[in-house]
């Protein structure tokens, strides 16, 4: 069976080291085919090197890894990971293979490994709508609505 290929983006050295090495125990026929520290640099390694999996930071210099997952849409599996938990159900709920919060654990990484294996004899779900969300358009974020209360009337 060939080995199943993977692009590592996240801004932070460390991090991205540690995901390399945690990765390599977790998943020893795993072969990270490119690592990225921007967006930029993440969206070359997927049209050079087609991965079948993209673990992507969300928050990255040049382009975000929301940006970045627009354009693998249908074409690899996605795992986000980040210190951002706000999205984490709407991930989920289209299709994102995983959505780890920082900072990553052996243990969690297991569990998003696991999911991701699962995940591989199937294609590669179209996250657009999820994107939509996640990006807001142009990066402005939605605004919660509030009931005015001048207009209810307690008795």
């Amino acid at each position: 069976m060939p080995s199943v290929r993977a692009l590592i983006a996240e801004d932070e050295p460390v991090l991205r080291r540690e995901l390399v090495e945690l990765l390599a125990r977790l998943w020893p026929e795993l072969e990270i085919v490119a690592q990225a520290s921007d967006g930029v640099a993440a969206l070359r390694g997927l049209e050079a090197f087609g991965p079948a999996i993209m673990f992507l930071d969300i928050q990255m210099p040049g382009l975000s890894g929301i940006e970045v997952a627009r354009q693998a849409a249908g074409r690899c599996h996605i795992v986000f990971i980040t210190a951002y938990d706000q999205y984490a159900v709407t991930a989920f709920d289209e299709g994102a293979v995983d959505y780890i919060l920082k900072p990553v654990t052996a243990g969690r990484l297991a569990t998003a490994v696991a999911r991701v294996k699962a995940k591989l004899a199937m294609p590669p779900r179209d996250l657009s709508r999820l994107l939509s969300e996640l990006g807001g358009g142009n990066g402005a974020r939605a605004h919660l609505r509030w009931i005015n209360s001048a207009q209810v009337r307690v008795r």
